[in-house]
């Protein structure tokens, strides 16, 4: 004979799957139109507070105040003055792109590891590429405006 308690069926809990429409969402997936462009500027420009409290951007954005304007006094043509300009912009990018590479992995933890070194080493070596871009596209106007 059957234990007595054996014989007591045990409910089971009904369980779904959830579907992806019903899963929470980033509020800024939602937004459309000017909303979401308007929420992404505001993003964009606390980016920029951000890396204004960095030295390096810091130095590079006050850089970038005198040499922009200096790029179209210094060109000859629009393509000219947009490669100088644009070369300053992308020190500036590269800078806010390393910065925020090393944020993160500071953000996982601050103790030493080989791959958070080796992350941080191409940020910086990324940085160096495009200020050694920069200085090489000026040098070059320079001596074609003055000398050549």
């Amino acid at each position: 004979m059957p234990h007595p308690i054996a014989s007591i069926p045990i409910p089971t809990p009904q369980v779904r799957p959830i579907a992806p429409a019903e899963l929470p969402v980033n509020p800024q997936k939602s937004r459309k139109g000017l909303n979401r462009v308007w929420h992404a500027l505001g993003y964009s420009v606390a980016g920029l507070q951000a890396g204004w409290h960095e030295t390096a951007f810091r130095q590079e954005a006050i850089a970038s105040a005198v040499l922009i304007p200096a790029a179209f006094w210094l060109s000859r043509s629009w393509v000219e003055a947009a490669l100088l300009a644009g070369s300053v912009v992308l020190v500036m990018i590269v800078e806010l792109l390393n910065t925020g590479i090393e944020t993160a992995i500071d953000r996982i933890g601050p103790e030493w590891h080989d791959l958070s070194k080796r992350a941080k080493d191409m940020g910086s070596a990324a940085v160096l590429l495009s200020l050694l871009l920069c200085a090489g596209t000026w040098a070059m106007a320079l001596f074609y405006r003055f000398w050549a």
